[in-house]
């Protein structure tokens, strides 16, 4: 079992950056690829960046070259660096875990979720 818990989320203007963290607590965190998805009102869940255990690296499109995703298997935590945000990237952002080493896209492939935080980006 693991739990996972969001942090970072807030308001910020177009074009500024925002760095959400993911902690996480149960198995041993370094077994698990890391991945963060978003949601708005209406839409289905949609994979954002991913990050495997070997260290291995997945962006949509939307955010390639605008995000970063690390993690620190020390800290059992995994990280996104948002930077150059528009409005299209207001959502609920999540973090998820699973124990393939396969950075899936889709929702039915991570286990485990966490609550969200709301990111917010004013035009």
């Amino acid at each position: 079992q693991v739990q996972l818990s969001e942090s970072g989320g807030g308001l910020v203007q177009a074009g500024g950056s925002l760095r959400l963290s993911c902690a996480a607590s149960g198995r041993p965190f370094s077994e698990y690829t890391m991945s963060w998805f978003r949601q708005t009102p209406g839409k289905e869940r949609e994979f954002v960046s991913g990050i495997n255990w070997i260290g291995g690296t997945y962006y949509a499109d939307s955010v390639k070259g605008r995000f970063t995703i690390s993690r620190d298997n020390a800290k059992n935590m995994v990280s996104l660096q948002m930077s150059s945000l528009k409005p299209e990237d207001t959502a609920v952002y999540y973090c998820a875990a699973t124990s393939t080493v396969s950075i899936s896209v889709v929702n039915s492939g991570y286990d485990y979720w966490g609550q969200g935080t709301q990111v917010t980006v004013s035009s």
